[in-house]
């Protein structure tokens, strides 16, 4: 596949997986690998997730003002910011008749409150904050660096919950608003990252089947990620077998042969093309970019 053609077959992508399974150093690589390919990216990272930063390689810690980061080899760039429900509700009063208030009403809590009142609206400020920026056209791509997989869904449900409960107002228009880019698959999809191991597996292919029969969602290729090379260790017939050496093989062939039985479980579960990130010794954004665009060469 092209990678224009790839990285433009969406503006926003919202990265997601188990926790542990490298969503942040592949919302990183695929940051770098869409701004070498030529466009402007946003990369978001929400407030309860581990730091981006150091993938990226920036030397400015990230506010909620865009910092821009170094994009080598490419003709591209890259500008990144962290979003809060605090002030992207900020944001949201700063548009209306309570402008003058907002600031005050922030600093007492009121978002906790709201929160605890209507639950979900944190969540719904958030995508609702990603959704204006989005319709800004702040960039050709917006990546976000999503929470984990059961967290994500709640956080991608939360304007369909919303939407149900309150008939009316600015909340129901919002949710309906964020519904409407959830389910446009020219302007949201979802990337599940996970690893080839039996729980992250299955906790992908629930995850894929919530998002997509429950809200709408499309989903974008599934990253697996870290894959190890496949073919069998040979063992001499003339090696103790109770040696260190052949127990290592041994435990190798039989977690390689695991590896494949969980791709193909994977693949037969869901029809969705898959990238296969390779292993890698030394992890940042430049290395597993090229794995991505490599990867992105080799689908149909």
């Amino acid at each position: 596949m092209d990678q224009i053609e790839f990285f433009t077959a969406s503006r926003i992508i919202v990265v997601a997986g188990k926790g542990g399974v490298g969503k942040t150093t592949v919302s990183a690589g695929l940051a770098m690998a869409a701004a070498q390919a030529g466009l402007r990216v946003l990369f978001i990272e929400l407030d309860d997730k581990p730091s981006a930063e150091k993938f990226l390689g920036s030397s400015t810690s990230w506010g909620y003002e865009p910092t821009e980061i170094f994009v080598p080899s490419g003709t591209g760039h890259i500008s990144a910011r962290r979003i809060t429900a605090t002030k992207a509700l900020t944001d949201y009063l700063d548009t209306r008749p309570l402008a003058k208030f907002s600031r005050k009403l922030i600093t007492n809590g009121i978002v906790e409150l709201v929160a605890t009142a209507a639950p979900g609206i944190d969540d719904l400020l958030v995508i609702g904050k990603i959704k204006a920026l989005e319709g800004e056209r702040v960039a050709d791509l917006i990546i976000v660096d999503g929470p984990p997989a059961g967290q994500a869904i709640s956080l991608l449900m939360s304007a369909r919950a919303l939407n149900n409960s309150i008939g009316g107002g600015p909340i129901h228009q919002q949710s309906a608003e964020v519904l409407e880019l959830l389910r446009d698959r020219a302007r949201c999809q979802v990337m599940l990252v996970t690893l080839a191991e039996a729980t992250p597996v299955s906790e992908m292919i629930d995850t894929a089947f919530a998002l997509e029969d429950e809200i709408g969602v499309h989903l974008a290729p599934l990253v697996i990620n870290a894959v190890e090379p496949v073919s069998a260790l040979e063992i001499p017939e003339s090696l103790n077998l109770a040696s260190g050496l052949a127990r290592a093989a041994q435990f190798q062939n039989t977690r390689t042969a695991q590896q494949s039985q969980e791709i193909a479980r994977l693949k037969d579960r869901l029809a969705i093309p898959a990238l296969e990130l390779p292993f890698l010794t030394t992890i940042d954004s430049v290395a597993v970019a090229a794995a991505i665009r490599h990867q992105i060469e080799l689908l149909p």
